[in-house]
């Protein structure tokens, strides 16, 4: 059995509870379903998500460890309201 060491786990898993893993999970169009379901999990009946799209408002501030990913969710309920779920960290 070949050892990769440590470096080889960083390219291949990643932490969804970073801003980085969380974007990468489910700030993807390939990942918008997986999304969809996740959020309709967290959400009152009468918000269950429909349809969404992304806005990036990513901040790239000079200092690389100040950098965070942050987008907007563009929702649209199943009855057709419009909402913005945000991913910011409190």
């Amino acid at each position: 059995m070949k050892d990769h060491g440590a470096n080889s786990m960083i390219s291949k898993y990643f932490n969804p509870y970073t801003d980085f893993g969380f974007k990468k999970l489910f700030g993807e169009e390939a990942n918008k379903d997986l999304l969809i379901d996740f959020l309709n999990q967290l959400l009152p009946e009468h918000h269950q998500i429909a349809e969404l799209g992304f806005r990036n408002t990513e901040q790239l501030p000079d200092i690389p460890l100040a950098r965070k990913a942050f987008f907007d969710i563009h929702c649209i309920s199943a009855t057709g309201k419009r909402f913005i779920v945000d991913d910011a960290k409190g």
